[in-house]
């Protein structure tokens, strides 16, 4: 048994005249056919990592090629793609992928608390003393401006459904009898355990959600350019470009130390700037008529993201 395995293992790593996939001869380092390699041998430990890493995330020598582009010449990587020049570049969507994994798993990591954030100016709660004198019947509760929040942990709520609003119960009630039940239990449990099951919907769902909003972001795209000729994989193509930039640049964000606000400060400036330059790269057209496409954009792809928050949260109420 040792015997054999030693001489397979010789054998891959012997060049073959036909390749040993498909039978067809070869003729050069790689099977015109099929496209294998015409050297085998048995990967190593060190190449099993290498192939696992880079099938998610893209880390050889045109990633850099890829970024460089991306971050100082907006829209000319798409060009470069439509041009036919793509070989030296990332693809697209493995670009894409990319930066929403570092981005998603910065973000997760960084200590960056989803929602709203615990006031430190908030009005105070009423002293024991002062509750004591205070006249008989009047409400002791808090002030209007303080949030509600957990009587143990005093940690506000993310999403606050208050116990006599009865519209969103009776909504989902008409949609789905177990979807009202489902809110009328997330609506009762303690904020510290309603605030962590939003985050872990986020951090399940957000991404997904995020990544099927890029065909709506193209098809919004196709609606502005209408007449232009584009197909509409030319704007899918551009919408994974200028997202990738996105993540890219709101992942440096994160990692900016505080001392230098200058480049954040520039890095913002450039993330608000960079979609309509690319715009104009790609598309062409005045600047007049591409800022006003610009801001129809933003503001329909800001609504859509919204909508994959509130997705997002629902799918923590249901959770």
């Amino acid at each position: 048994m040792l015997a054999r395995s030693v001489n397979s293992e010789a054998h891959l790593h012997h060049s073959a005249t036909h390749c040993p996939n498909c039978g067809t001869s070869l003729g050069g380092n790689f099977c015109q056919e099929c496209g294998q390699a015409a050297v085998l041998h048995v990967p190593s430990a060190r190449e099993f990592l290498h192939e696992f890493v880079a099938h998610y995330v893209a880390l050889e020598g045109k990633l850099w090629q890829s970024v460089k582009l991306l971050l100082f010449k907006p829209g000319q990587l798409t060009r470069e793609y439509i041009e036919g020049r793509r070989v030296r570049y990332v693809e697209p969507l493995r670009l894409y992928l990319t930066f929403s994994i570092i981005f998603f798993a910065l973000f997760k990591f960084s200590g960056i608390n989803i929602g709203a954030q615990e006031r430190e100016t908030e009005a105070p709660q009423p002293k024991a003393s002062a509750v004591q004198q205070a006249p008989a019947g009047q409400d002791k509760a808090a002030p209007p401006t303080a949030r509600p929040a957990d009587k143990k942990t005093n940690q506000p709520a993310l999403i606050e459904i208050e116990d006599d609003d009865e519209d969103l119960r009776k909504l989902a009630a008409n949609v789905s009898p177990s979807l009202g039940a489902k809110i009328d239990h997330f609506g009762k449990l303690p904020n510290e355990v309603r605030n962590e099951a939003l985050k872990r919907a986020f951090f399940s769902y957000a991404p997904y959600a995020i990544f099927l909003l890029m065909p709506v972001f193209a098809a919004f795209l196709k609606l502005l350019y209408l007449g232009s000729g584009r197909r509409y994989g030319e704007h899918v193509l551009f919408a994974l470009h200028t997202n990738a930039f996105a993540f890219l640049c709101l992942s440096l964000l994160m990692v900016i130390p505080d001392f230098i606000p200058l480049v954040g400060k520039a890095l913002g400036l450039w993330l608000v700037f960079y979609l309509p330059t690319a715009m104009r790269k790609v598309y062409g057209g005045s600047r007049t008529l591409t800022a006003l496409r610009w801001m129809v954009l933003m503001t329909a792809h800001i609504v859509s993201i919204m909508l994959a928050a509130v997705f997002a949260a629902a799918m923590g109420m249901m959770g």
